[in-house]
């Protein structure tokens, strides 16, 4: 695994500067806005491209090079940060150029995805797939942990333009990580065969391959639905702790810390363990856990009660999604990952755009203006969320809670889902008789 663990180092680097950036951007946006739906805005604008690129992304990926596949992400980014740097250095900076630079890295990260999960299957052993995919999930929290501490300690000393020109700099390290390792190309399959033809048949064979396939499509409803519900709660956490907090930008930070300490002690957990043998049960039992908590943040009012939900909502993230991602990596034959796994997470994201669209709607229209008043809803969950500003994204993070764990149960209880392992057979492979 030496060559993966270069690319992971110059990655984590990486983004431990960008989430510092996030962090810095975060306070900045929601300062010039108080408005959850001009925050959800900037995950609209950061998914749509991805949908809408994924497919030819995909292609893409199986045909060409992966390292430089790999490399798209990092040079989109270095565009999108270096131009919010240079506007704010000038003092030229609104709220809707971030719009435009999360489009830009929405489209460097349809590329990235798919290339840095296919070419794990060719850089690492088989056996090795859960903890390759755990050191993935820790790239992801971990840097989420020192972010918010250190950019709280720099933007005092450097500012927002320093942080952001620390961000570029270590998008160069990244590609240079990339550069002195080799990613091994993947060997031509059957199925590789089978799903070549012109660009739009290359690109709609992902989405053939996964709906042939009720065990891989069951598999990618639950992040459907699931997604559908943490993707409206995470869009007003953020907004509920700085209304609860009158924007204290401190217990904002330590809140992020927290569940990124919770995401690296689960990626920490997943990378020495695997996970569980029957990955499947990962999954469903990773999403109905995670799921309670996160109803749970909804209901928490203050500091102390906030910290250890967020620990453990961040916790099953790394088992669920480590879970998942060994079974495809296990089951779908190297050489068609890229168009796979594209098609695969636009199903799983298709929500994404949404979410933030129907969380702001619900949030600034409806239920925070119902929870100040005497009406209904504050007679029926006040004693559950309490009063003030706040008080309506909480709610709605408790009812998505409750919606994400109806959709882990539910999955528990449908057979291609649940023995998805034994009815699909490892790629190379034959494919297992009827009734096993």
């Amino acid at each position: 695994m030496r060559a993966f663990l270069v690319v992971w180092l110059g990655q984590i680097i990486s983004v431990l500067a960008s989430s510092m950036s996030h962090f810095g951007l975060t306070i900045w946006m929601y300062q010039q806005t108080e408005s959850a739906t001009a925050m959800g805005l900037m995950q609209v604008f950061f998914i749509t491209p991805f949908l809408l690129l994924s497919p030819i992304a995909g292609v893409m990926v199986d045909r060409y090079n992966r390292k430089l596949m790999m490399m798209v992400s990092d040079l989109a980014a270095i565009i999108a940060t270096g131009s919010i740097f240079i506007l704010f250095a000038l003092g030229r900076l609104e709220f809707w150029h971030l719009y435009v630079s999360a489009i830009l890295n929405g489209i460097g990260n349809t590329f990235q995805w798919p290339a840095y999960s296919a070419a794990i299957s060719t850089m690492v052993p088989k056996e090795q797939y859960g903890r390759a995919n755990g050191l993935m999930s820790l790239m992801e929290a971990g840097p989420g942990v020192l972010a918010p501490l250190l950019a709280g300690a720099l933007l005092p000393l450097i500012g927002l333009t320093g942080i952001l020109s620390i961000d570029v700099l270590t998008f160069l390290v990244a590609i240079g990580a990339l550069l002195i390792v080799h990613v091994p190309q993947p060997i031509r399959t059957a199925e590789g065969t089978a799903g070549g033809g012109g660009i739009w048949r290359e690109a709609s064979y992902g989405f053939r391959y996964i709906f042939a396939r009720p065990s891989l499509l069951g598999l990618q409803l639950i992040f459907f639905f699931g997604n559908l519900f943490s993707g409206i709660a995470y869009t007003v956490q953020a907004p509920m702790i700085l209304a609860r907090t009158a924007s204290n930008s401190v217990i904002f930070g330590m809140v992020q810390s927290a569940e990124a300490i919770g995401g690296v002690v689960g990626g920490v957990m997943m990378s020495a363990w695997g996970g569980f043998r029957r990955r499947v049960f990962g999954v469903i039992l990773g999403w109905a856990l995670s799921s309670i908590t996160l109803g749970l943040m909804g209901v928490a009012r203050e500091l102390p009660f906030w910290l250890p939900v967020a620990f453990v909502t961040s916790l099953f993230v790394p088992l669920v999604n480590t879970s998942n991602q060994a079974i495809w990596q296990a089951k779908v034959a190297p050489d068609v990952q890229g168009r796979v796994f594209s098609a695969r997470r636009l199903i799983a994201w298709f929500t994404n755009p949404i979410s933030p669209i129907i969380a702001g709607t619900l949030a600034d229209f409806a239920l925070e203006p119902a929870m100040k008043g005497s009406g209904a809803l504050p007679s029926l969950f006040g004693w559950l969320v309490g009063p003030g500003p706040g008080a309506g994204m909480g709610l709605l993070m408790v009812i998505c809670g409750l919606g994400g764990l109806a959709v882990a149960l539910i999955s528990a209880f449908v057979p291609a889902i649940r023995h998805a392992e034994t009815l699909l057979p490892d790629h190379g492979q034959a494919t297992p008789t009827a009734g096993h």
